[in-house]
């Protein structure tokens, strides 16, 4: 029985990207062809004739060779479109190296789940991929800042992912014990450096997010002590991220990368109902169970979990996104839907999901009632 499930979806578009991000090519064998929705197919053909009849020219015999039949097979995939699909169609064609100096032909054809926005055609020893990387993560974005006197970072929190964008240090000098008028003149110093770092603080802010204001949800500020409160309170950001900043602000140790990823974690109240909190707590509540002494509702590996699936004893199947083996996910999703199972897909971008994956072979389930797999 097919399934249509959005995550199994996403999972086979992700695990197809890393295929083809996989393929190496000697020299520019590996051909990369965007063509974006409303794109003449007659354009993109002549265009294509064009670089062929260019290529005789390339001096190597083998790159030459490789290119050209590239290029015959792309042109053949491309003529069987009349017009570009709504969302445009994206080719890999090329020739990959497979050792020993030999090489392998590969061609993947995608029409993408979002629309292209871009025209390209290149041969290179890689194939270009950014434009549909962009489309892999989850629609929910959130700026991330945490910030005291001595360091800012700024990341993105992107579905699951948390990705750091930028580390500052201020140069901003300790108090010291010098007292009388030499005490004051130095406060003075040390509060205009403070002032001038938070104004840097927000250009950076400003550099990173404004461009993408409209892609943001919000902006999540963390740090020690009383800096983020009056960093963002006496209004350094930008005024359209002001409007963006969630309330409240939020204690965390650090500023460094490890802030940002503590920054989320004590953000999960605030933000009930994203994705990476949701599967936190649901992998943590695996873990509880399978600590019951007895007759826990929890099983895992691979052939207790199907076993327990296949008799109907799954409440919510857990599946790692780290899996290679997309024929065993998209039957699990299938076996899922025949039982009224419930299946979520768990990153590796959290601790929990990594634990899932390495602990627990990236499969496991929370379960309707006791089950113990037969004996054989």
């Amino acid at each position: 029985m097919a399934t249509t499930d959005p995550q199994l979806e996403r999972y086979n578009f992700r695990h197809l990207l890393d295929e083809i991000a996989a393929c190496e090519g000697r020299g520019t064998e590996l051909i990369t062809l965007y063509v974006p929705p409303g794109r003449a197919i007659a354009d993109v053909m002549n265009y294509l004739r064009n670089e062929y009849a260019q290529a005789g020219n390339i001096k190597s015999r083998v790159t030459r060779k490789n290119v050209t039949g590239s290029l015959e097979s792309l042109m053949n995939k491309v003529k069987q479109y009349r017009v570009a699909p709504d969302h445009g169609v994206a080719f890999f064609v090329g020739a990959k190296a497979i050792g020993a100096d030999r090489s392998e032909e590969v061609s993947f054809v995608i029409e993408p789940p979002e629309p292209l926005n871009t025209y390209m055609y290149r041969c290179d020893s890689h194939f270009i991929l950014d434009p549909l990387l962009d489309m892999v993560h989850e629609p929910d974005v959130w700026g991330l800042i945490v910030i005291d006197r001595k360091e800012v970072t700024f990341g993105i929190l992107r579905g699951k992912r948390v990705e750091a964008l930028r580390n500052k240090q201020s140069q901003v000098p300790s108090k010291h014990g010098m007292g009388g008028q030499s005490a004051h003149r130095f406060e003075r110093l040390i509060e205009h450096a403070a002032h001038d770092f938070f104004v840097r603080c927000a250009d950076n802010a400003t550099e990173l997010f404004l461009p993408i204001k409209d892609k943001i949800k919000g902006i999540l500020v963390g740090g020690p002590g009383a800096t983020k409160e009056y960093f963002v309170k006496e209004g350094f950001l930008h005024y359209e991220l002001q409007k963006k900043v969630v309330e409240p602000l939020f204690d965390v140790g650090y500023t460094d990368e490890y802030g940002l990823r503590e920054l989320v974690e004590k953000a999960s109240g605030t933000l009930h109902g994203l994705e990476i909190t949701e599967e936190k707590q649901i992998v943590r509540q695996l873990l509880s169970e399978i600590r019951k002494p007895r007759e826990p509702l929890a099983i895992y590996g691979l052939k207790e979990t199907w076993a327990a699936l296949e008799a109907g004893a799954v409440s919510t199947l857990l599946v790692s996104e780290g899996l290679k083996d997309k024929d065993l996910v998209t039957r699990l999703f299938e076996s899922a839907s025949a039982h009224s199972s419930t299946i979520r897909m768990i990153s590796v971008e959290s601790e929990e999901g990594e634990m899932l994956l390495k602990a627990f072979g990236g499969l496991a389930a929370i379960l309707r009632y006791p089950y113990q797999v037969p004996a054989a």
